[in-house]
């Protein structure tokens, strides 16, 4: 069985047709302007936790070459104690 719907094809009339495409262009339009601002606060996002990032970089450089003790080596260590089996 085949369903057919009649086809009810009015034609519109010459405004309303003009107000829908600049509604539709409108609408678009202020899509495609809150996608561009997105964009931009993602990208003066990233671009300001870079230079924050390699700003920390080079101050924690620059604080590890004044070391206090040059015979000392920094780092984290963990103590491994015989009396518990260790699984590798």
């Amino acid at each position: 069985m085949r369903v057919v719907l009649p086809l009810v094809h009015r034609r519109r009339h010459p405004l309303a047709q003009a107000f829908s495409l600049v509604l539709g262009l409108l609408v678009i339009g202020i899509l495609m302007v809150f996608g561009l601002v997105v964009a931009g606060v993602l990208m003066v996002g990233g671009a300001a936790w870079l230079v924050w990032r390699q700003w920390k970089r080079v101050h924690l450089a620059t604080s590890s070459r004044t070391a206090k003790d040059p015979q000392v080596l920094e780092g984290e260590y963990v103590v491994i104690r015989s009396s518990r089996p260790v699984a590798h």
